[in-house]
């Protein structure tokens, strides 16, 4: 049985309480590793190592961009030559369909090689000004930010922290790397690879444990963390603050800088009656079905105008009806939900919705046939005439649960759209190429699409508005928000100017 443990200065190590906890394979409940449990002192070793790495030893802050360009992709290599084995453990340890998780360690491949090359790219900005006090050359110039904390979700394991490291890294920081309790065999291996590739002592720690202990001291000690988890996640973490999401401050006088909260959704998907109905129908399951509908930017809100609901309606739940649940391994449409206790969370939210009095039309149970009777899968699942003051309605469920609302007018779809405390992400559907970018334009949120939903890109920014967080991950934002923008003002004609020759 392996024994996942802490990278920590170059070297892997036991955690100070010498504890370890199991992690399940959810779509047959068998053990797959036993994990270390770290402490806060964990943590402190942790910190101690990326801050000699970074304000001592120096050797990846001070190596040339072009160098550590090239050592991304290196690593984008090693990543790609293990392919298969970082799909797998993505699959048997979340639980996610193989060919999801294959995608998963592709985009991730491209995320390294992405900021390999934009971090050779000219940066900074020369401006040709005139103070009053004689000739001036005024240049700017990024800087890593230092020392980073970076804490990732289970939902997709080896991707998202792609995503905090490719651009951490490739600005220049030391990292202190947390994965979920619930995922970590896939994080375990990319550090194996950082190993490999030659990576300087301390520029990568790795502390695996729970999130409560270990994500709060990485957040206290750490002027610097990047988080990705629920609302509620992140307030326990410590790194935000309830209820305006704003960056911790250690002390009145010391604001943290955060490189960026995104911290989930609730996220709409409109769709007019001109809308071609196979299309919005398979967009419509692919925003929330995908993943086991474990995605933070979920299409969860289904808004459809009222005269298309029936017909809309109709096909979607003839072609969720048909959709296959299974071992991951074996590529069903869906595989388990990551552990029991989320699957019951998402039970709970579906019992809470008949409670209120959504019409459950399809799904809303858990599925024990064959292969999956020891595994934590739960049907995809539809509700009809749900209200906005609903539970299903305005909480993030984060599984396989879609609610139908309706509406009779543009404006109408609109106010439904943003009548939420999230702001992630959010769809448009209609054959109207003039009313889509009306509507796209006012729905609030960092994320949308017109006529699909969910694809994403290494190159665009991701992240949202209201409580769906603070920053933005990936493209040049992504990169930016791990650096620090320094002004240097030469005066080119050294000696007095003659200011107080009165």
């Amino acid at each position: 049985m392996k024994r996942c443990k802490n990278y920590i200065n170059g070297a892997w190590t036991e955690s100070v309480s010498g504890n370890a906890a199991p992690t399940f394979n959810p779509a047959t409940g068998e053990e797959l590793a036993q994990v270390v449990v770290s402490t806060p002192e964990d943590v402190d070793r942790a910190v101690a190592a990326a801050h000699t790495s970074f304000y001592e030893t120096r050797e990846w802050r001070d190596m040339d961009s072009q160098t550590r360009g090239d050592f991304l992709l290196r690593i984008a290599d090693l990543i790609a030559e293990a392919r298969e084995e970082l799909a797998y453990l993505d699959a048997v340890d979340m639980g996610k369909p193989l060919r999801e998780a294959e995608g998963d360690v592709d985009d991730a491949i491209h995320c390294y090689r992405y900021y390999a090359g934009l971090i050779k790219m000219p940066q900074g900005g020369s401006y040709g000004v005139n103070a009053g006090f004689g000739e001036m050359h005024s240049y700017t110039i990024h800087e890593p930010v230092g020392v980073v904390g970076l804490i990732t979700p289970w939902n997709y394991p080896f991707l998202m922290g792609a995503w905090k490291l490719a651009p951490a890294l490739a600005a220049g920081n030391s990292v202190i790397f947390k994965p979920s309790s619930n995922c970590v065999l896939s994080t375990v291996k990319m550090f194996e690879i950082f190993e490999k590739a030659g990576m300087p002592k301390g520029s990568v720690n790795l502390i695996l444990g729970p999130g409560g202990s270990v994500g709060s001291a990485i957040a206290a000690a750490i002027p610097t963390p990047a988080l990705t988890a629920s609302g509620t996640a992140c307030t326990a973490s410590g790194a935000a603050s309830a209820p305006t999401v704003q960056p911790a401050a250690k002390t009145p006088a010391q604001r943290q800088r955060s490189p960026g909260l995104e911290l989930g959704g609730k996220s709409p998907n409109i769709i007019f009656a001109d809308a071609d109905l196979e299309g919005a129908v398979e967009w419509a399951m692919i925003g929330i079905f995908f993943n086991q509908g474990e995605v933070c930017s979920a299409g969860s809100r289904i808004l459809i105008e009222e005269s298309f609901k029936e017909t809309f309606l109709r096909r979607l739940v003839e072609r969720t009806n048909a959709i296959t649940l299974g071992n991951p391994l074996n590529n069903p449409d869906m595989g388990p939900m990551v552990s029991e206790s989320q699957m019951n969370d998402v039970l709970g939210f579906i019992r809470k919705g008949v409670e209120e009095g959504a019409t459950l039309v399809c799904g809303g149970a858990r599925y024990t046939e064959g292969e999956c009777a020891k595994g934590y899968f739960v049907q995809p699942t539809i509700f009809d005439n749900c209200t906005s003051e609903m539970t299903i309605v305005r909480e993030e469920i984060f599984g396989p649960v879609v609610t139908i609302q309706t509406f009779r007018t543009e404006e109408e779809a609109v106010a439904l759209a943003n009548d939420t405390i999230y702001g992630l992400a959010g769809g448009v559907f209609t054959a109207d190429g003039a009313r889509a970018l009306r509507v796209i334009k006012e729905i609030r949120a960092g994320i949308t699409w017109v006529n699909c939903y969910n694809p994403t890109f290494n190159e665009a920014p991701w992240g949202g508005y209201k409580m769906s967080g603070i920053g933005r991950e990936l493209g040049v934002h992504g990169l930016e928000e791990y650096q620090e923008v320094k002004q240097i003002n030469i005066n080119l004609n050294p000696g007095p100017v003659g200011w107080y020759e009165h």
